[in-house]
């Protein structure tokens, strides 16, 4: 939001004002632009003037809205995190019974993640100050409490095995986003994103299955 220059005691001494509806596009058309600059080089490539070039303004205009790299930063992690949610969430609650729900929230992430690597390997993994770190932070926990949402009538109707909803969402959360680390990093080969999705999405699954692994099956999954 634009700022006064009006002095207080926060730390970039600065009174945030309400946006207009000018100031409101103004901020839509930087948070634009620095998608665009991270789509193509990362968060490391997210420099002001670089932004305010791709914006085709001053980049005194930029510091009205964003008064440090990181606050840019962490608005474009919530810019971009948002809308990967609300997808999510549509899917999670298309209808569907609960492990086809699952399996299609945590593959249609992963096949969006892969349509745009470099973007998604900087909201997910790229190294960022701990202010945008934490707003990755409050993004994936609103994932995950989605997916227990699923888990949960999965759960109540014997689809998953027992589990604790919550605890259960966090690690399949933690799983499917460090599994698209790799494939999404810079120097990784690019793989068939339909296939790589599915597997990813299938792994989970595989961890709520209502039966559990018998001896035999350990032995032959020791023998492979």
């Amino acid at each position: 939001m634009p700022l006064t220059g009006k002095r207080n005691e926060y730390e970039f001494g600065f009174m945030p004002q309400p946006l207009t509806k000018h100031g409101a596009l103004k901020r839509r058309s930087l948070l634009d632009a620095a998608r665009r600059v991270v789509s193509d080089g990362g968060f490391r490539r997210l420099q002001m003037t670089v932004v305010a070039e791709a914006a085709g303004t001053a980049v005194g205009t930029i510091y009205r809205y964003f008064p440090a790299k990181a606050d840019l930063c962490a608005a474009l992690v919530a810019e971009v995190s948002s809308r990967e949610l609300a997808v999510l969430s549509d899917v999670a609650k298309s209808g569907a019974t609960p492990p086809v729900a699952l399996f299609d929230a945590v593959a249609v992430f992963a096949h969006r993640a892969l349509a745009d690597r470099r973007l998604a390997y900087a909201m997910i993994a790229e190294p960022v100050e701990p202010a945008v770190d934490a707003e990755r932070l409050i993004w994936r926990t609103r994932i995950g409490q989605t997916l227990a949402e699923v888990i949960g009538e999965g759960t109540a109707a014997g689809a998953f095995r027992p589990c604790d909803p919550r605890l259960a969402a966090s690690c399949i959360t933690g799983a499917f986003m460090e599994a698209l680390v790799g494939p999404l990093s810079p120097s990784s080969e690019a793989r068939d994103a339909k296939a790589l999705s599915d597997e990813i999405a299938t792994l989970c699954l595989f961890m709520l299955s209502p039966s559990p692994l018998r001896d035999d099956d350990n032995a032959s999954l020791r023998v492979q």
